[in-house]
């Protein structure tokens, strides 16, 4: 059974009590400091001010995303790895943290969204994709090749994944879909693992976790969204055959019985 621990506050200041080196695989959607009087979002159709909340005001994006990105690897197993999600607007100095930090990136991640909303404005593409940083600490990292060729059908995944977006199942404005949270923890790490979410938001990355029987811990500043995820986690249930979940999962991939041996194969 998952152990599931939640933790209501401020990620900079939660994490420095995390145990060092204890989390196999992280999972961060960060705030991107898009709201404000000079950002603009589309609302039913209108162009509105962009306000997710006081949680989305970042002073200096550069100095947050630092700050938080080391006290991440402090507590990431040395095999461990970070999923960082973002957008253009945060995502560049991300990139330039985690080479400052001498991280190892393993890949960028385009997740392209086909069904992703039209614009208003006539003075630009349509955005239809997010991008995920993967890192480690050092080459010898966590990741499960084999599982990564099974969910793709049989052949080998690239860093492009077509994951429709999904409507949202809570209020939260940055939700991402559980398709996409299953094929990264599968991908990066085993049952039984510890999965890190410092900005666990509605509790996406929590309802995956359990459900794929990995331990959780979750972070959230906001009152409203952390009881949402609460309130979800514990109602998430854990797959008592994991096999049969992904055979539903890859749409008429092949999955055998023998890809999950007796003895544990770890593989790097």
């Amino acid at each position: 059974m998952s152990e599931i621990k939640l933790f209501k506050g401020d990620a900079l200041e939660i994490l420095k009590h995390l145990e060092a080196k204890s989390v196999n695989l992280i999972f961060a959607d960060p705030p991107y400091s898009l709201s404000g009087e000079n950002y603009l979002t589309c609302k039913s159709g209108k162009i509105a001010k962009c306000d997710k909340g006081s949680w989305d005001q970042i002073e200096n994006i550069y100095e947050f995303n630092e700050k938080w990105i080391k006290e991440c690897i402090r507590v990431l197993k040395d095999n461990g790895t970070i999923w960082i999600s973002g957008t253009l607007h945060n995502h560049p100095s991300i990139g330039v943290v985690l080479k400052k930090l001498n991280l190892w990136i393993i890949n960028d991640i385009i997740w392209f969204k086909p069904n992703a909303p039209p614009l208003i404005q006539k003075n630009r593409f349509v955005p239809s994709t997010e991008l995920i940083w993967v890192s480690g600490k050092s080459k010898q990292y966590y990741f499960n090749y084999e599982m990564a060729v099974r969910l793709n059908n049989g052949k080998q995944m690239r860093n492009l994944w077509e994951i429709p977006a999904e409507r949202h199942k809570t209020p939260h404005p940055t939700e991402k879909p559980e398709k996409l949270l299953e094929r990264i923890i599968l991908i990066g790490s085993k049952e039984g693992d510890v999965i890190l979410d410092p900005f666990m938001g509605s509790g996406t990355t929590g309802v995956v976790a359990k459900r794929l029987n990995r331990d959780f811990i979750g972070i959230e500043i906001d009152d409203k969204y952390f009881e949402i995820a609460q309130k979800r986690i514990e109602k998430a249930s854990t797959e008592r055959n994991l096999i049969e979940f992904l055979e539903k999962s890859t749409r008429g991939a092949t999955l055998h019985l023998e890809f999950y041996p007796k003895k544990e194969k770890e593989s790097y």
